[in-house]
């Protein structure tokens, strides 16, 4: 069975950059996949390829076997795959409510969706009238992970998740991502906290210098020795 989500040797950059060269990797349906290096690696770059947001110079990216690179962001979407990009990059002035509703692609099922959210994010509903930039960062997160589970995603790209957030948080935040994957999400998720991306993940890649130098089952990956030096601190 072909991978949800395939990347051949993709290339891509920024005007005379190339931050990613000869990039490949998988997803399969169901898993959650994580993508981890340091800063300026690429990692970004490789979801923003995949979610049209850049466009690739070389390579192909494929979901479920038929080519989307080339395509623009709004079609992606609609093919079924949702971004939550690093930053959150919410609508600061509009509601909690708003700002998820912004998400959704089915008017019909926006009810549905709104429910399922509230439910994974019971902060958001007790703030759902609530301006979004007067929400805490963890509040803001749980709004943008929301807000890309609106468009019913099949993939959902998670672009450091963690970033800037206290630990309780972190914690709470992975917890609310398993659930999302074991309802049948498939995540590929970008993160420096490389200890808790791989205690979610069930395979993850290492990307460095914008070229994949390691990939494997998430045991694997904990017990090689370059990721704990270069990742783990051990």
């Amino acid at each position: 069975m072909s991978p949800l989500l395939r990347l051949t040797n993709v290339e891509a950059g920024y005007r005379d950059l190339v931050a990613v060269r000869d990039v490949s990797l998988e997803v399969r349906a169901g898993e959650v996949v994580a993508l981890i290096g340091g800063n300026g690696a690429g990692k970004t770059t490789t979801l923003r390829a995949i979610s049209g947001l850049v466009r690739p110079r070389g390579g192909r990216i494929e979901l479920e076997g038929e080519r989307i690179d080339g395509r623009g962001s709004s079609e992606v979407v609609a093919r079924g795959i949702a971004h939550v990009p690093e930053g959150r990059q919410l609508f600061p002035t509009l509601s909690v409510r708003d700002n998820l509703e912004i998400g959704s692609r089915d008017r019909a099922g926006r009810a549905e969706e709104l429910e399922r959210v509230f439910t994974l994010f019971p902060r958001l509903r007790e703030r759902q009238r609530q301006l979004a930039g007067t929400l805490s960062g963890g509040e803001q997160q749980m709004c943008a992970i929301g807000r890309g589970l609106m468009a019913r995603p099949r993939l959902l790209l998670l672009d450091e998740p963690s970033l800037g957030l206290a630990p309780v948080m972190v914690k709470l935040i992975f917890e609310i991502l398993a659930t999302i994957n074991a309802s049948g999400t498939t995540i590929l998720v970008v993160e420096q906290n490389v200890a808790r991306a791989l205690a979610l993940a069930h395979r993850a890649y290492v990307l460095e210098n914008g070229r994949m130098v390691l990939e494997g089952p998430r045991a694997a990956l904990q017990q090689s020795a370059h990721v704990k030096q270069a990742y783990l601190g051990l």
